[in-house]
Order: structure tokens, then sequence, then C-alpha cells
């Protein structure tokens, strides 16, 4: 019999398996992709958020737990588990040693990524590489891997994990790491979830995936129907503003606008509706996806001037240029008037001051709603350029609730042998909100919770048998 069973193929369960595997498990991982997919959403990434005292190869000067802490708490609004939180926190300064030690290269930040030079370690190769050096090191250790192997149910004694199913074929282990990610491929739970809204739109329908196709919740599903615990807002997401051209599903990171906050957005109306410059991309670029799905037809326009060029990474698909207001209104085919008021309001509401997108600078609007708190530069210097934004779903936040052991709970009951990392549990941590990096940062270390705590549990078990 297998000693542990992962369910998933991304960053949580690949750190599940070699953990559990270097612990002295026998490992068995089930991927739902056939190969060339695998990887879930981690094929998508590119950095992780670190804790550092000191600078550190490719992080600069000091990211300590505090500020760490305040930055999660500020964008989760205070919905988030404190102990799971600062344990995330603390196992991201330790872990990237045991990463090189499994072929994952690191370099520093590239210019123009979000202001991330401090705070996070980029892989070198993107999270592609990642994947495939995890993959290549599991297989060398003897992790057993099986593709286009999806899980939709497993047996279940009281607490206890028995056996997964794929399909009609039941495969049986001593203990089981669930990381098979949320629904976000889900259309239907989508639909489900955010309902119709006042104006008789149904929200979701708008959405596209940035993730992989092949999170559809089909086990979470289970999970919540058999008693599991659960935690988080169906509706929560890491969900960003990306190019309303980009594909339905696995877009990536490619596919994200990020000159929001040096320019102007703005709705099919032409009105601005939230404060572009309220604080560093990094910890306010997957608001900007729910906050377009709540405009009219869940679509919106990011506007910036020659001004703005040059200073933030340049997107896949270029955007739509004019050499004057009006004719990009047209081009655009939003409401001339209404977009020529918002703008020459904005423009007469910026105040002078020292410019600088590298900072929270003093450049603001004043006298006007919503405001603009920085980096608030007068629209007025041609050519200017629009991109149409829709909401990316990355993933969802509903999932099991755990807790520091990463045991699947029943009834506050934490399972003996049954054990849940990654996206399955992101929700005990991102109650809402996102700031870069950390959704790597949660795989990470409950991935390794978890297969430590899964072989300990199997060898227990291998041993009560042999008893």
């Amino acid at each position: 019999m297998i000693d542990v069973l992962v369910v998933g193929g991304g960053n949580a369960a690949l750190c599940a398996a070699l953990t559990a595997r270097e612990a002295g498990a026998t490992v068995l991982m089930l991927e739902a992709s056939p190969r060339a997919w695998r990887g879930g959403n981690s094929q998508h990434t590119r950095n992780l958020r670190c804790m550092h005292d000191a600078p550190q190869d490719v992080l600069v000067d000091a990211y300590p737990e505090e500020e760490f802490w305040q930055d999660l708490l500020k964008v989760t609004g205070g919905q988030t588990d404190e102990a799971l939180a600062r344990l995330v926190i603390r196992a991201s300064s330790t872990v990237r040693p045991w990463m090189r030690r499994h072929g994952v290269h690191f370099q520093p930040s590239l210019s123009g990524a979000l202001h991330t030079a401090r705070t996070n370690a980029f892989f070198m190769g993107g999270g592609k590489a990642l994947v495939n050096a995890y993959y290549r090191s599991a297989e060398a250790l003897g992790v057993q891997v099986r593709y286009e192997a999806p899980v939709a149910r497993i047996e279940l004694e009281g607490e206890r994990f028995v056996a997964a199913w794929v399909g009609d074929e039941r495969i049986a282990a001593r203990s089981c790491v669930l990381a098979a990610g949320g629904f976000e491929s889900n259309r239907e739970w989508l639909r489900e979830a955010w309902g119709r809204n006042e104006r008789g739109e149904y929200p979701s329908e708008q959405f596209l995936v940035r993730g992989t196709r092949f999170n559809t919740g089909v086990l979470l599903r289970f999970m919540l129907d058999a008693g599991a615990d659960s935690v988080g807002d169906p509706t929560q997401a890491h969900m960003v503003a990306i190019d309303a051209r980009a594909p339905l599903y696995d877009g990536g990171i490619c596919t994200r606008i990020d000159c929001v906050s040096l320019g102007v957005v703005v709705n099919r109306e032409g009105e601005r509706f939230y404060d572009e410059g309220e604080d560093f991309w990094p910890k306010r670029y997957a608001i900007w996806g729910r906050l377009v799905a709540q405009q009219p037809g869940q679509t919106a326009w990011s506007i910036i001037d020659a001004k703005a060029v040059g200073r933030f990474m340049p997107p896949v698909f270029p955007g739509t240029r004019a050499h004057s207001l009006p004719e990009l209104a047209r081009a655009l085919g939003l409401p001339e008037q209404p977009l020529l008021r918002t703008l020459d309001a904005y423009n007469a509401a910026c105040r002078p001051g020292s410019f600088d997108h590298t900072r929270l600078d003093d450049c603001r609007t004043e006298g006007l709603a919503p405001v603009k708190s920085h980096w608030a530069l007068p629209i007025d210097k041609p050519p200017f350029t629009a991109y149409a934004l829709r909401p990316g779903v990355t993933f969802t936040y509903l999932g099991l609730r755990s807790d520091e052991t990463a045991a699947v709970r029943f009834g506050g009951r934490p399972s003996p042998n049954l054990y849940v990392a990654g996206e399955m549990m992101a929700g005990n941590v991102l109650g809402r909100g996102y700031t870069a990096g950390v959704g790597m940062s949660i795989g990470t270390a409950f991935g390794r919770i978890a297969g430590q705590r899964a072989a300990w549990s199997a060898q227990g078990e291998a041993r009560h048998g042999a008893a």
C-alpha cells in the first residue's frame, strides 16, 4: 500500500510529495491534467514573497515579519487567521535553500515588476521552470506520478481517509494530502456563487480565468458535502483586472494590465469608480478584478498618456491609441462627453508634487471623488492609450478549514491522516485581497507541513498495522 497519496500537481502538491518522500514515505501523486499542462496555477507564477531581516542574494534591504504581517493584514482587511499567517511568514524566510536543493533557481526582481525587489524572490524561468524542477526532483527520488487522473471523490471512515477514486479505480493509501486547487474554472459554480446583480446581469459570465482550466473544484465540493469544515466566501478570489482580449483559460501573468496606478480607470459610462493610486500596485492589483466585476458589463478601461510609457511592464496586446481624448472615446465606443467631463475634472483636480512611481509620492487630487491618492498626473500628453479590462480569476478562496498541522477538520476535529495544502486551504490566510507572491508562500509552507504530517501519520499506521 502507498504511504502518502497526494491529490494535485501544483506547487503545494509537489512540496508535499517531496517532503513526504524525504521523510521516508512512499508517495503517489495524482495530477488531473495531461503532462504538458501539469503544475496547476503554479506554472503561471513567477515569485515567492519572502520575509528576511537583511539583504539576501536576490533580495535587497530587509522585509521583517511584522511588515509582512501588516501588509497581509491590510490587504485582507483583517480576514485572516493570524497564527496561520505568521506560520507562513516565518516559513518563507527559511524555505529557499530547500527549494534550491530541488532544482529551483532565483533571480532578482525585473525592472518594472511591481516594486518587488525587496519583498519577492523571482524564479528563474518563472513558475513553469519551478514546476519542472520539482517534478524532476520528485521522479529522481522515486515519487510516482500519474497524469490525467482526476479524483472526484474519496472514501472516508469518519474523519479518517481510506481511499481515493479515479473514475472506477480505487486507490488506497495510509494517508492523503489534498492539494487540488479551487473552483475558478467551474463556470456553473462561479455563476451560483456570484448570482445576478441589480442590473440583471450574471457577472461571472464575463470572467476570464488566469489560471488552469483543470481547477473545477469537484473534490472541494465533495469534501464540503462530506462534512469537512469550510473557510472563506465563495465570491472572494485572487481576481485581477486583465486584458479583455485574454483567453478564457490559462492567460497567466502576461494578461495583467499594470498601468492602472499611472492613469485613470473608467467604466462604460465614462466614470471613474476607485482610487487608482491608493497604494503600491503589488498590494492593490488583486482588488481590481473585483472592482471591475462590480461595474456595468463587468468591463472597464485603463487610460494613460505618453508620460506613463516606460514606467510599467508592457502588456502582451497593444492598447488602443489616439492623438486626442475625443478620438480615444470614439475608438473605445465610450460616451464622449461623459468621458471628457471625467478626464477634465480629474486633470483639474491634480495637485503639483514630486512625481515618483517608485514610492508613495505627493502627487494627488483635491476635491475629487473618488480621490487619487498618489501618482496623480494630468492625462494631457498625447498619444493617449487605453486598455479594455475584464475580471481575471486566478484562484478562489472558499476552501477547507485547517490548523497548524494542515489537517482537514470535521466538526472541529482534525483528521488523523487527511491533510490539505495550497489553494484548497488558502482561505484560512486569505479571507479577501492579495499581495504579490503570497499564494506561493502559503502553498510552499503548508505543502511541506502536510507532506511531513502525512508521512508521520502513514509511518505510525504502518507500525500499528505491523504490531
